[in-house]
């Protein structure tokens, strides 16, 4: 499945969807923050590298086929990446998930929300660091985008993604525990 060869992702549908974005990530975080203390969190450690690895192998391995190959990533990346991206990326997730969560539990404030913030930052930087690349220049898709938009966007799009990572390593756990219980 492809997009169509006249999608256009603009400044101002990006700015849109930071203002829906904003709203539910300060629902997400706020309800993971209550029922995540920093006892649940620091618990969650490899339940949640691992969860993190595979949601973004799942997310590039999307995001690298047809969907969006064609239409973005093909223009930044060699051809030979594209089903290296996937795994590799995984990987890197699950370590950033990992120094992610260590730095968590020492800023202070709530673990949880910290990393979760530190997940925005790390979109910024990510979107940054494809910008670099020729992502808003290159496909004509997002040619005409404003970078800041494309900066600011992700911090949130990106809290989304890692308050699911998290819900969903804190269901797994939970899930582990209770099947042991019985």
């Amino acid at each position: 499945m492809a997009l169509p060869p006249d999608a256009k992702v603009t400044t101002e549908i990006l700015w849109k969807a930071t203002l829906i974005f904003v709203p539910i990530d300060a629902v997400f975080v706020s309800i993971l923050a209550w029922r995540i203390d920093t006892k649940a969190f620091r618990s969650l450690k490899r339940t949640l590298i691992v969860t993190t690895a595979i949601f973004w192998f799942a997310m590039w391995m999307v995001m690298t086929s047809g969907l969006f190959w064609d239409s973005v990533y093909h223009y930044v990346f060699p051809a030979w990446a594209r089903w290296f991206i996937p795994p590799v990326y995984g990987l890197l997730f699950g370590g950033v998930a990992w120094v992610f969560w260590h730095l968590a539990l020492r800023i202070p404030g709530r673990s949880v929300v910290n990393y979760c913030l530190l997940g925005g930052l790390w979109g910024a930087l990510t979107h940054m660091w494809a910008i670099s690349r020729g992502i808003l220049d290159k496909p004509p898709m997002l040619q005409g985008a404003s970078p800041v938009a494309a900066v600011v966007f992700p911090v949130f799009e990106f809290m989304l993604y890692w308050c699911i990572t998290v819900s969903v390593a804190f269901l797994v756990q939970r899930l582990v525990a209770s099947t042991k219980g019985r």
